[in-house]
């Protein structure tokens, strides 16, 4: 995907210092208004996943139905808000809601990309960002635990962003759930590599766990929240 002509300028250093004035206060704008919007905000789990799941896909079908069980449960499901399964995140969320007013929200955090995404249809507040790293921060900052199903690099950004960040103590040590251990694992065995050469600690494996059904999921969130195992 080609870099837009604007964006381009900005990692080019050409941009006046009256435009990169404007451009701080619209990463502020963006980032207050995020806040503002999501402040009533109680319990969420962030779902991660590729938009490049087709629905006659199994993992869209399983998908849909984990974030249905957690909704039923009065948790919000927050996701990246575009098609595939961020959209099978959001009909689970949103359907569950159809049924059961108390249950979960559906939110989705679309991103303004050169070859436009618009946000799927089945969320209940939709906001749009123009920087990865504001959606990003989102993301993560109204969530108390992230499920990751397989995806792309998109995907792995996030992972990989949530798990420094745990890593690091700057955001607590909630669930990261790591969906179809199968996908997983070629990953896996390059932690323990880096492990065993000690460019990460042995326990910083223990960061995170698999399931692999919505069961498995449900469990683990229910744990997390109620204390029910």
């Amino acid at each position: 995907m080609k870099c837009s002509q604007n964006d381009e300028k900005i990692f080019m250093g050409s941009l006046p210092l009256a435009e990169e004035s404007w451009r701080v206060q619209r990463i502020n704008a963006e980032i207050t208004q995020a806040f503002d919007e999501l402040l009533d905000l109680k319990m969420a789990v962030s779902f991660f996943g590729s938009a490049r799941v087709d629905k006659k896909d199994p993992l869209y079908q399983e998908a849909k139905k984990s974030t249905s069980l957690i909704a039923e449960m009065g948790i919000s499901i927050i996701t990246g808000g575009g098609p595939g399964l961020m959209e099978a995140f959001n009909y689970g969320a949103y359907k569950a809601r159809e049924k059961n007013k108390n249950a979960g929200e559906s939110i989705g955090l679309q991103i303004e990309l050169p070859n436009e995404q618009h946000s799927n249809d089945f969320v209940h507040r939709s906001l749009s960002f123009r920087y990865f790293f504001i959606r990003k921060l989102i993301l993560v900052k109204y969530a108390f635990a992230f499920v990751f199903f397989p995806g792309g690099f998109g995907t792995l950004d996030e992972l990989f962003t949530v798990l420094t960040l745990v890593q690091t103590g700057k955001v607590p040590s909630w669930p990261i759930i790591l969906y179809d251990k199968k996908f997983w694992t070629p990953m896996l065995a390059h932690f323990e590599m880096i492990a065993k050469e000690k460019y990460i600690e042995k326990d910083d494996l223990n960061l995170f766990s698999f399931a692999n059904t919505p069961d498995d999921i449900k469990n683990i969130i229910k744990k997390e929240f109620f204390h029910e195992s």
